[in-house]
């Protein structure tokens, strides 16, 4: 193959762009408005307008009204849960080794089923992860007298030495960048510098960030941490550690399920623990790589009747 027949047209090259992260989101039945495309991109959809369904001002590639209303209706149920997450994530903050807290999940993308979760990403001091975290799960656990545990879903943990996430793909690069802040501002800079290597899937993304970050502390994080804050901290923390991970293990070994029905998956590190029910990242990825499969061998096709329309 000679040089010439690998350069892209400038639609090509801009359309395929749009439409791999269109693909993405489809995903996810998440149809994009303008607007989003231009956040995610820096780039207008008028480079791919013939290649796209527009509807009601949402931008999909399958022409299906009800991805439309589901839209609509899951980000007025997230514009009424965000704040809620806002203040819970502050709480949240004022537990010991607690140093920043933001918003993951659906809700970090302002949409929320029915059934939603509030998803919150921790990060600690450094080796004190697993005290900051076993703190914050026995709390949790008085949340289900109230029913309300699903507010508390703290699904990922890192501290001050593991900032830049390991894992690097469209999957882990859209979660990295569409964070919500709701607690540490200084260390959520720092968290979001680490991972600048999201630029790779997202060059020009700028961040729909408009909630309060709290720093505000509390006098049982600073008790909390004057009692931890030696040698004994060290231990328990690794006892922890060691702790933790065994216990789930065994949840893995017996295949228990969440309340989701999804098989109980931890993934744990000295500096991390991730949740990962159903190896749903791996499925993700899986899926996405599937779509831009079938798009790049659609394109050409799709391209010839587009400049022939335009001879027209």
């Amino acid at each position: 193959m000679n040089a010439a027949s690998e350069i892209k047209t400038p639609i090509e090259e801009a359309g395929l762009t749009i439409l791999t992260t269109l693909a993405y989101f489809d995903i996810f039945e998440y149809p994009l408005s303008e607007k989003e495309i231009k956040s995610f991109l820096g780039r207008s959809i008028d480079d791919a307008t013939n290649l796209v369904f527009l509807l009601d001002g949402y931008y999909s590639l399958d022409n299906n009204q009800e991805k439309i209303y589901r839209r609509l209706e899951g980000n007025e149920r997230a514009r009424k849960l965000l704040p809620k997450a806002s203040k819970i994530g502050s709480f949240l903050y004022k537990f010991p080794y607690v140093r920043a807290v933001a918003i993951s999940g659906s809700l970090s993308k302002n949409y929320a089923d029915k059934k939603a979760d509030i998803d919150f990403f921790i990060i600690t001091q450094s080796k004190r992860l697993w005290i900051a975290r076993t703190i914050l799960h026995l709390f949790k656990k008085t949340t289900f007298l109230f029913g309300r545990q699903d507010y508390y879903c703290m699904n990922y943990f890192v501290d001050g030495e593991a900032l830049t996430i390991p894992e690097r793909n469209v999957y882990t690069a859209t979660e990295v960048i569409t964070l919500l802040p709701a607690a540490g501002s200084l260390v959520m800079k720092k968290f979001f510098d680490a991972n600048d290597w999201s630029k790779k899937w997202y060059p020009t993304y700028v961040p729909q960030r408009s909630l309060r970050v709290s720093n505000k502390t509390s006098a049982f994080k600073k008790i909390g941490e004057w009692a931890f804050n030696r040698s004994v901290g060290n231990t328990l923390d690794n006892f922890l550690f060691r702790w933790t991970t065994r216990r789930w293990k065994k949840k893995e070994m017996l295949k228990l399920k969440n309340t989701k029905g999804k098989v109980m998956n931890l993934v744990t590190g000295k500096h991390f623990s991730k949740s990962d029910p159903g190896a749903f990242q791996e499925k993700i990825v899986g899926l996405y790589e599937s779509r831009i499969k079938k798009i790049k061998n659609q394109l050409p096709n799709v391209l010839a009747e587009s400049l022939s329309s335009e001879k027209k």
